[in-house]
């Protein structure tokens, strides 16, 4: 045996001890992080599935299902108005292919009668409700409801209208959860407001897998409250986010061998961090997710969620 495998293989086989140890038991290193609240259902777009996404009406019925997390998207109308809207463009939900930001809020056109649930290809959502509702209409009527806001795009007065603005106006720093897929625009939003919660941007989430793989997560500090992910089991079935069929198919198979790790999800938990998985809107999906430890769903149809949350009992409280 050469000197340096001499030296190596004792080494790696250490660290490898350790990492084991701690991944385990991250308390002996972390303090964990105390959550404000802890989210089970979780209503996308306000519940897109049951009635017309984030309007007032679809928040109402998922607040009647006892939802504990509305999750919705943001925009500003051209008179500085926080919108509720997934789209930056009002052609899918409206009609007419015009920007938010091109409108004042009171020329913002209605809703479609019906719209095609994303997450459910060939359903469709109607309601009575066809309008556009604004965040601070959201933040009177639910004051005490946790939000995850999502801004799309680098819009800096969006930001500080959303933080500075609407969340501190009505003492929400805790219960509003700042959620972007952009790690520029997360850093924006953590300097406007580092009392808000975050959850993972999409670079953070695939170094947070890198380093669970090379098992350094347990010496790692995580600032990040909430993990809110997409379970891989709906991809190809429900979820498509390539054009073409094998390029979802393999994109399934290795995104549930990486992500779908119990140890990953307990590990997380441990630390604080709330696991959420979206957007699923079939019972053997949320079995799935809660059977990995999730704390939470976050779903179209709340009151399928909610029926299975009531058939499965009170969670486990956390150790």
């Amino acid at each position: 045996m050469s000197p340096l495998l001499y030296y190596a293989l004792p080494a790696l086989g250490s660290y490898v001890m350790l990492s084991f140890f701690f991944l385990r038991r991250p308390r002996l290193l972390h303090t964990p992080w105390v959550p404000a609240f802890r989210p089970r259902l979780g209503a996308h777009r306000g519940g897109s599935g049951e009635r017309l996404e984030n309007t007032m009406e679809a928040m109402e019925n998922s607040m009647a299902q006892r939802a504990d997390l509305l999750e919705l998207d943001c925009h500003l109308t051209r008179d500085g108005v926080v919108v509720v809207s997934h789209d930056k463009n009002l052609f899918r939900q409206t009609g007419v292919n015009r920007d938010v930001g091109s409108l004042n809020f009171e020329d913002l056109p209605l809703l479609k009668e019906e719209l095609e649930v994303y997450f459910s290809p060939g359903h469709f959502a109607r309601g009575a409700d066809r309008h556009m509702v604004r965040l601070e209409d959201l933040f009177r009527r639910f004051p005490q409801t946790p939000m995850s806001v999502e801004v799309k795009e680098r819009n800096e007065e969006l930001i500080h209208k959303v933080i500075a603005g609407l969340v501190r106006h009505y003492d929400r720093n805790e219960i509003t959860i700042w959620a972007s897929e952009k790690s520029s625009i997360m850093k924006k939003c953590k300097a406007a407001n580092p009392e808000m919660p975050t959850s993972f941007t999409l670079s953070r989430g695939f170094w947070v897998l890198l380093f669970y793989y090379l098992g350094l997560l347990p010496f790692i500090s995580i600032p990040e409250k909430f993990l809110i992910c997409f379970l891989p089991t709906i991809i190809n079935r429900t979820y498509f986010p390539f054009s073409r069929s094998g390029l979802n198919q393999l994109a399934a198979v290795v995104a549930k061998w990486l992500i779908m790790r119990k140890s990953l999800i307990q590990h997380l938990q441990q630390r604080g961090v709330q696991v959420v998985f979206w957007c699923l809107n079939e019972e053997s999906d949320f079995e799935a997710a809660f059977n990995l430890g999730a704390t939470g769903v976050i779903t179209d149809y709340p009151t399928a969620l909610r029926c299975y949350l009531d058939s499965r009992g009170p969670p486990a409280l956390a150790s």
